[in-house]
């Protein structure tokens, strides 16, 4: 009689939940789950926590509602699956603002992440380069090549598109700068326009043209009682046992699956198990693919991440703006590079005690000394520049909340996607029973999270014989 499968997920952040859920879904009845994960908190970057009395996001805040060709995205699918759906709501003020020259200035429409369809409407915050955007004859961007978003932007726009629009917005989703970015990896879309497309103006109308759109749609959700319940609901639908405090140090093969050395040097656990989804930021996955597939660990072990600190305050009736949040470029000298009005933005969070609450977001690629200060002195540096910046002298916040993401972004230099994908194909021809999920190869955000993480259990089920429900 066939046993039962024994799958490890190690990681237990929203990928590697996610890997659970479709693994109990479709894998043979009786597959034995299990979701190793290193800290005492599930959820990764989800975090749900609570600030002046009431809830706040200390991690991700939103999703997008839908996924590129137009269909729900995986995370509303996800939502929808774990009985969600009808908890999800969406901002009720999507407008936000950028720092120019020390002042707040709406974001100009018709752009994608910043990168203009139209010239005339970015003059209010930046000035494009004349007559730059030749038609040269050829395709912008090779069939096989990337560039970095910055460098293609620069030569046809100029320097304040970029600095002023295109990096903010960049920098927004990935603490980065736009000069070191991949094009494929981070606008897939604008990427496959531009290899067809001889000017920029073109490659993005093309794209914005390609997109399904549907007026009036949301275009971001989040859920009434935080990002916490979908980690939750997530971790009973899978069924799996959840270790936490449970560091993964080794992976090493066996005549029929893979052994994890579990826990402690002096008191380890060895368990085996038929397949593993490695769920984990690229350099503990690297560590633990040294031994099995050096090949892959050494593509993994480049990968590279940038640090932040989310710093939240609660403010007694300030006077905001009518604004979801605003964007800082870099040029500004700010050490805030987003800032998010929760209690304007959601209407879901607006507090009867009148309490305003804002995240800033602190810290770019390259910056992490100035994450070296103490939490008193980064919220304090908080308050003062959003004082500065709303030209009002904000009143002292009653609560306060800082949390720190080491290493939490990817950073996907240009070659990104065609560097993960040797590295999976190597892994895939030798070991098809252990396979990468996660942020850190496949691009940032809940719903590219849940995908990853399916798609990874989805291998594992083919490679175990693929008799799938």
């Amino acid at each position: 009689m066939r046993q039962p499968w024994r799958v490890a997920v190690v990681g237990g952040g929203i990928a590697g939940l996610a890997a659970a859920v479709r693994l109990r879904d479709r894998a043979p009845e009786g597959t034995e789950i299990t979701v190793y994960e290193q800290s005492g908190a599930l959820g990764g970057k989800l975090r749900t926590g609570s600030l002046a009395g009431g809830p706040v996001e200390f991690g991700a805040e939103s999703f997008l509602m839908r996924d590129p060709t137009g269909a729900e995205s995986p995370a509303v699918a996800l939502a929808r699956r774990l009985g969600l759906a009808e908890r999800i709501v969406h901002p009720t003020v999507g407008q936000a603002a950028l720092v120019v020259d020390g002042g707040l200035r709406p974001i100009p429409g018709g752009t994608l992440v910043g990168v203009p369809g139209d010239l005339d409407r970015v003059t209010t915050v930046a000035r494009p380069a004349a007559d730059a955007d030749t038609d040269g004859g050829r395709p912008l961007v090779g069939p096989d090549a990337d560039v970095s978003v910055g460098a293609l932007v620069r030569s046809r726009f100029g320097d304040e598109v970029v600095d002023r629009l295109v990096d903010p917005m960049l920098g927004g989703v990935y603490a980065g700068r736009a000069d070191d970015l991949s094009l494929v990896t981070t606008m897939p879309a604008l990427a496959r326009a531009a290899r067809v497309e001889h000017t920029l103006i073109g490659a993005v109308r093309a794209a914005q043209a390609a997109a399904p759109r549907a007026p009036g749609a949301p275009v971001f959700g989040t859920l009434t009682g935080g990002l916490g319940t979908l980690v939750e609901a997530a971790v009973t639908a899978s069924g799996a046992t959840i270790r936490r405090d449970a560091a993964v140090r080794e992976v090493t093969r066996t005549d029929s699956g893979w052994r994890l050395t579990v826990g402690p040097t002096r008191d380890p656990q060895r368990i085996d198990v038929d397949a593993v989804v490695l769920a984990v930021p690229a350099r503990p996955a690297a560590r633990l693919l040294a031994g099995p597939a050096p090949q892959a660990a050494s593509v993994v072990g480049e990968l590279d991440y940038a640090s932040v600190a989310l710093v939240t305050l609660a403010l007694p009736e300030p006077a905001l703006p009518e604004l979801s949040g605003f964007l800082v470029p870099s040029t500004e000298g700010l050490l805030i590079k987003a800032a998010t009005f929760f209690t304007t933005k959601w209407g879901h969070l607006r507090r009867p005690d009148g309490l305003a609450l804002v995240r800033a977001s602190v810290g770019r690629y390259g910056e992490e000394a100035q994450l070296q200060r103490p939490d008193a002195d980064l919220a304090a540096t908080v308050h003062r520049e959003l004082s500065a910046v709303l030209g009002t002298s904000l009143p002292a916040p009653v609560d306060g909340h800082v949390q720190r993401w080491g290493g939490a972004l990817p950073q996907y230099t240009p070659g990104h996607a065609d560097r993960v994908a040797a590295a999976r194909t190597a892994l895939r021809a030798a070991h098809p029973n252990l396979v990468l999920a996660g942020a850190g190869y496949d691009g940032v955000g809940i719903p590219v999270c849940v995908r990853s993480g399916e798609t990874a259990a989805d291998e594992i089920i083919t490679a175990l014989g693929g008799s799938a429900r």
